[in-house]
Order: C-alpha cells, then sequence, then structure tokens
C-alpha cells in the first residue's frame, strides 16, 4: 500500500484543479494531467516530480503542488513534502473544499513519517483551527501524542473522536491502545473488542488484543490474534509488529 494512502493522506484534489486550460498556447487537460502524475509518483516519484513542476508553470495551480508533494512524499522525502503541503495550506483561501485545514492534516501526516513530532503536532493543531470537530484531525493528533507518550492526550481526542465517529474501528482500536498504556487493561479490552465487533479483520485491533491478552496470560489467545494479523495483514506496520511478537513468543517458550 501506497504511503499516502496507508497514512489517510488521499485527498480529492480533482477540487484543486484550475479552472483555465491555456498555457504557452496549449490546451491543457487538468484533470487527466493530475491522475497521471499521480500515477507516475508510484512508479518513478522523481519523474512525477519534475513533471509536476512543469506543469506547475503552465497553470498547473494546487493541483500541480499537491502533485509534486506527493512525490516528495513516495520518493521519502518527508521534510520537503510536508513543507510543501504546508505552503499549499497556506496559499488556499479558507473556503476551499477541500479546505487549507485538510491539506494541513496532511502535512501533519508527513511530517510524523519522517520522526518530526513537534512539527506534526504544530500542524495538526493548525489543521484542527480550521475543524476543531473533525474526527479523523482529532485521530491524526492522537496518534502524534501517542508517538510522543503523552498518552492522556491522545485518549481525551480519541474519546471526542469515537463519539463523532462511533463505528470508526481505527479509532476504537488506537483508544485501546491508549487505555493500555494508561494502565486501564478493562476499559481497554472493551474497546478493542469494540474495534473486533466492528471490523473483525482490523490488524491494528488484532495487534492490540494479542498484546491485551498475552499482559493477562492468556497466550493461546493472543498468538490467535498475532497469527491472523501476521498471515492476512503481512508487509503492513501491524502485520509485521504481529510476526515479531509471535517470533519472541517462539524464543520465550525455547
Amino acid at each position: 500500500m501506497r504511503l499516502w494512502r496507508q497514512y489517510g493522506l488521499i485527498l480529492i484534489c480533482l477540487l484543486l484543479l484550475p479552472t483555465e486550460g491555456m498555457a504557452a498556447g496549449m490546451s491543457i487537460d487538468h484533470k487527466r494531467q493530475y491522475r497521471s502524475c499521480i500515477t507516475l509518483t508510484y512508479r518513478e516519484p522523481w519523474k512525477a516530480f519534475d513533471a509536476a513542476e512543469a506543469w506547475a508553470a503552465l497553470n498547473g495551480g494546487a493541483a500541480a503542488r499537491h502533485c509534486a508533494a506527493l512525490a516528495l512524499l513516495e520518493a521519502k522525502q518527508f521534510d520537503r513534502a510536508a513543507q510543501r503541503l504546508e505552503a499549499l495550506a497556506s496559499a488556499l483561501p479558507p473556503e476551499h473544499s477541500p479546505s487549507p485545514g485538510d491539506v494541513m492534516a496532511q502535512a501533519a501526516n508527513v511530517w510524523l513519517l519522517g520522526g518530526r513530532l513537534e512539527l506534526a503536532l504544530q500542524a495538526i493543531d493548525l489543521a484542527l483551527q480550521y475543524h476543531p470537530d473533525n474526527p479523523s484531525h482529532l485521530i491524526d493528533r492522537a496518534r502524534i501524542s501517542a508517538e510522543q507518550g503523552s498518552h492522556a492526550a491522545a485518549l481525551a481526542d480519541l474519546d471526542r473522536a469515537v463519539v463523532l465517529l462511533p463505528d470508526d474501528d481505527d479509532a476504537a482500536a488506537f483508544r485501546a491502545s491508549a487505555l493500555r498504556q494508561l494502565n486501564r487493561p478493562e476499559e481497554a479490552m472493551r474497546a478493542i473488542n469494540r474495534a473486533l465487533a466492528i471490523n473483525p479483520n482490523n490488524p491494528s485491533a488484532r495487534l492490540e488484543r494479542g498484546i491485551l491478552r498475552y499482559s493477562q496470560g492468556d497466550l493461546t489467545g493472543a498468538r490467535a490474534d498475532w497469527l491472523r494479523a501476521a498471515q492476512d495483514h503481512g508487509g503492513t506496520p501491524a502485520g509485521d509488529a504481529a510476526q515479531a511478537r509471535l517470533q519472541q513468543m517462539e524464543l520465550n517458550r525455547n
């Protein structure tokens, strides 16, 4: 799965397309150009970046700038990508759809990918100034807070998020993790069972319930959860973490 999809970075960027299609005597199909640019980021991000920069010079507007940022993200140039997204967010008018807050939230996720937690927190705080009750932004801030070790702050945001999105399995799983970190295992188990009731195939929820079961001495249950996450979602962060837990369990038995 692509980085910008995996970490909630999808944006309906056709709304960012310029309304004018004439530049340097040529008619540009900006909708087609955007799709082509994004597709190229998957295969050859640096070529996509160069194409986006050339398109920007031909009235590509915000869509070209966005594709350039995503190309940098695919090239794992996290700082440069985040900076580009923040600049794009600052250039959009408040009433724009997608809003500056949505683009700023993307920047926060990219800072997080690059391990720049303070910058990620600053960006998501700015995003929440536009949308104080946006549950996706609250979940993003909770993830950043958890990475910083601020589990109480993460839980406060997740408590709000699950009220706004009661059927979001990721929010429920993240909330369970925060509760576990705060030494509230019974509440954590209720939260994780809620997440799995919503989506039994959620790999993060399987990983988390395995951790909870293991801490309670239920080695069989823990192994079952980790095995399912590893088998069904190998190659994802949760699936790989589950596989590592299984390997450690086997080492401990020997």
